[in-house]
């Protein structure tokens, strides 16, 4: 069993992740294009960076912990695997987040990709001091305190 072990993980990774896309309806698996376009770079690099290390002789892979299928170039399946299985938890993980902040209106709204449902649009976020759309601004100190100037705090002779 232990030379399963890196596959393990990696499915775990993917069912730690993948219950967002149904559950809270992200969108990211239903953008293939898009999704395709965001994995493609992250495979080709790090590929072309791991195939260069164990090349070089730089970078090993246990084998007692993988399946023993290699790819060209003596790449494990499974390292091939995390390139992109990594990505789209991050993906999925980062959508569920603008996908809850925008339900709950604190956060910038999702762009409306080809499948996705339309959102309202955010409220705004106020917080204590800070300015809100209307430039209205409430200040920091109790009231008693907020007339003082910045130098009251000094002494006159």
């Amino acid at each position: 069993m232990r030379h399963l072990i890196y596959l393990g993980v990696l499915l775990g990774c993917l069912a730690g992740a993948l219950w967002l896309e149904p559950i809270l309806r992200v969108g990211v698996l239903r953008q293939r294009r898009r999704l395709l376009l965001t994995l493609l770079p992250v495979v080709v690099v790090f590929t072309a960076w791991d195939l260069a290390a164990i090349a070089a002789g730089h970078w090993t892979f246990d084998p007692a912990r993988t399946t023993g299928i290699l790819l060209p170039g003596r790449l494990p399946l499974e390292e091939l695997l995390f390139f992109l299985v990594v990505p789209v938890c991050a993906v999925l993980g980062f959508e569920a987040v603008r996908t809850v902040l925008a339900r709950r209106g604190t956060g910038s709204p999702r762009p409306p990709g080809p499948n996705s449902p339309q959102r309202p649009a955010p409220r705004s976020l106020q917080l204590p001091g800070h300015s809100d759309l209307s430039g209205g601004r409430r200040p920091l100190l109790p009231s008693n305190q907020s007339e003082r100037s910045p130098d009251s705090h000094r002494e006159t002779p």
